[in-house]
């Protein structure tokens, strides 16, 4: 039986913020978190810029597994409706009137019920009824869970809220109610993008069955190493060249409720230094935090704990999926029971396993009282399955690193190329292709500017793109005239699916 405890996670009530206007400075840079630039696989990366913290820790791909299907499908699939999302555009210019980064990937969520879909992607979200039509505005997830915004630009010097990711969100049947989480990271001080190493889960739960009027938030500190109420697990810190105790982090949650507990699930890392320290396990008491209640019981289960008995061949769990039942339909059976489903394939030198991990948390119905859980795991034999290898880039022409390397479009005294924005200049646009813009962390694009990239024999072909407001970077505006070649270095050629080359790294968001 795992230890809890009725945390006081802060039942702040909240609306969904209106938007304010669009800055003046919502074309200014920076563009990307820094707190969540790193590589998608644990190693010697943790003394980078940012977190730099594993995502994976497979030790290499798998062969690749052939198995047979059926020719045809058994049913007639047809496209009922398509719906315009979230596109960068909202997300990095509406949302909080611009005072957003640029984020990749977008990650999204997405949950459906009482005539509702609520989207959710890093760093928004956005409400439509099921027809498609949009119900509120893009709105930022720094707002929505009442902290600064992500960037303040209109500040000087410029001023950082938390930074939010990993969002996900479910429809509960049972309690009709929403539920959103997100994991959080607090910063050192607003005026640097710096962590100070405390993260929580953030858990939205709607005050009704309308996601549109007012949510109740709820904190969980997951940092554990031993502040904030939260166990010690020994998470490491560089300091220098050596390793420090230092704050883990609760990275890629996932989550799945039963009749009567809410779960969320995490894969704990350090969150400043190498090493994997096994999947947590979080049980809410659903109806809790559904009433809005101030104190909510919370049940915290560590996989690499051998007292548990949950390890397989000395592993903890990884990616712990939990279910989510649809409708009323929940598994009762000893107490109550919810199950969840992990991979083993990761932990394998070969990259291949023929095993899944089922996981059982019975007698769920202790969740509201006398929290009184168990956990225990089975082995599920299945046909190999292997952690999918690298995308390799085919021969030919990549573009967009040609692009990327392009040493002739200057964007500030330290950087060229076209970096990595092409995206739309305002709104839905009728014809893509010739309705994109081309526009640095700095410099604003003109509003009226059409531009895109493309590679000719050689060179790429910049057209249209009219370059703005650089004045203050000693830069004259300048409109760059259609098909003007642009001679490409060739030195500095690589993959179109490895920009991290050329410009760093890449924001790496689950």
């Amino acid at each position: 039986m795992a230890p809890w405890r009725a945390y006081p996670a802060t039942a702040n009530r909240y609306c969904l913020p209106a938007n304010p206007s669009i800055s003046a400075y919502a074309q200014q840079g920076p563009e990307l978190d820094s707190a969540l630039a790193g590589d998608d696989n644990d190693g010697s990366d943790g003394s980078g810029p940012g977190i730099s913290v594993n995502r994976g820790i497979a030790k290499g791909p798998g062969g690749g597994m052939r198995h047979s299907g059926s020719g045809k499908a058994k049913s007639n699939p047809e496209l009922n409706l398509t719906v315009d999302g979230i596109n960068h555009f909202a997300q990095r210019f509406v949302a909080a009137g611009g005072n957003q980064f640029s984020i990749e990937p977008p990650d999204q969520g997405l949950c459906v019920g009482n005539g509702f879909v609520l989207e959710t992607v890093n760093d928004t979200l956005q409400i439509f009824d099921t027809a498609g039509n949009p119900v509120s505005a893009p709105t930022g997830l720094n707002s929505f869970y009442g902290y600064a915004p992500a960037i303040d630009r209109t500040k000087s010097p410029l001023q950082f809220g938390p930074s939010i990711t990993d969002p996900s969100c479910i429809f509960d049947g049972a309690t009709q109610r929403w539920f959103h989480v997100v994991l959080t990271l607090d910063r050192a001080v607003n005026t640097s993008q710096a962590l100070n190493g405390n993260n929580h889960l953030d858990v939205a739960v709607s005050v009704t069955a309308d996601p549109t009027g007012a949510w109740n938030v709820y904190s969980l500190p997951v940092q554990d190493d031993g502040s904030q109420g939260t166990p010690d697990h020994h998470c490491v810190q560089r300091q220098g060249k050596i390793l420090v105790h230092g704050p883990c982090l609760g990275d890629y949650p996932h989550i799945g409720a039963d009749a009567n507990g809410f779960y969320i699930t995490t894969n704990e890392f350090s969150l400043a230094g190498p090493g994997f320290f096994g999947s947590q396990i979080y049980a809410f008491s659903k109806r809790q935090l559904a009433a809005g209640v101030p104190f909510v019981n919370v049940v915290q289960f560590d996989t690499s704990d051998p007292s548990l008995g949950v390890q397989l061949d000395g592993t903890p769990g990884f990616t712990v999926w939990p279910a989510t039942s649809t409708g009323n339909t929940f598994e009762g059976s000893q107490g109550g029971t919810e199950y969840f489903l992990s991979s083993e394939a990761v932990f394998q030198d070969s990259g291949v396993d023929s095993r899944l991990r089922l996981w059982a948390v019975s007698n769920t119905s202790s969740i509201d009282t006398a929290p009184a859980l168990n956990i225990g795991v089975s082995v599920v034999n299945t046909i190999p399955y292997a952690v999918p290898g690298r995308a390799n880039q085919k021969a030919g022409d990549v573009p967009q690193a040609e692009c990327l390397s392009d040493s002739t479009l200057q964007v500030t005294p330290t950087l060229s190329g076209c970096w990595r924005f092409l995206f739309g200049a305002g709104g839905p646009f009728p014809n893509m292709t010739r309705h994109k813009v081309i526009e640095s962390p700095i410099c604003k694009v003109g509003a009226n500017a059409t531009g895109i990239v493309q590679r000719r024999k050689g060179q790429a072909i910049i057209r249209d793109a009219a370059v703005t407001n650089c004045q203050h970077l000693g830069y004259k505006s300048e409109t760059i005239p259609f098909d003007r070649p642009a001679q490409i270095d060739n030195s500095k050629r690589f993959p179109a699916a490895s920009p991290a080359g050329m410009i760093g790294k890449i924001p790496q968001q689950r």
